[in-house]
């Protein structure tokens, strides 16, 4: 985080030394410099380790690197990497496309003059992968509103427990959406 600049007021600083013309000058440039001064970076390292937890909401260490890379995310800036991730170890970010790149329960279909057309609930997933396999997919919306993550199998073994939301999700569809019957052919 970058540190707060403080502005000595011209003021306060002529009366408090001897040059005061050079001394203020230089408290104003440094001060000027110091509030110029970018924001650091999402950790990728830290950020693959937290979309890898059961419930990175859960983890307070996880949660503002996590909301700034969402941010970063709609704001167009890049996914961050993570160099000692080790091989296998990635995360990755993708953008939304429903119907191909949308979980079902996320994906709405509007009917149109020609047909339909779909939309997901999320703008974009961030994939985890673990010693080279799949092991979480994150959905966020740029409205910083709520995320889902969808565990793989691997994931859901090892962790124990994880935030199950992504599966009541799916629960809930199927209710809504029963499996089509075939037309009775010896009614």
């Amino acid at each position: 985080m970058p540190k707060q600049a403080t502005v000595v007021a011209p003021t306060d600083c002529a009366t408090r030394t001897a040059h005061p013309a050079r001394v203020c000058a230089f408290v104003l440039a440094v001060a000027l410099a110091t509030a110029a001064a970018p924001v650091r970076a999402v950790d990728g390292c830290l950020l693959l380790l937290c979309l890898a937890a059961p419930s990175w909401r859960a983890v307070a260490q996880c949660v503002p690197p996590v909301t700034q890379a969402l941010r970063d995310l709609a704001r167009g800036r890049p996914f961050p990497t993570c160099a000692m991730a080790g091989p296998g170890n990635t995360a990755s970010h993708r953008w939304a496309s429903a119907p191909d790149h949308c979980p079902v329960q996320y994906t709405r279909a509007i009917e149109v003059e020609n047909g339909f057309i779909y939309q997901c609930d999320y703008d974009g997933a961030i994939s985890v992968s673990i010693d080279g396999s799949p092991w979480a997919r994150t959905w966020w919306s740029m409205s910083g509103g709520p995320t889902v993550t969808e565990y793989s199998p691997t994931a859901k073994a090892t962790l124990g427990s994880w935030d199950p939301q992504f599966e009541i999700d799916y629960a809930n569809w199927l209710a809504a959406h029963p499996p089509h019957q075939p037309p009775c052919t010896g009614c």
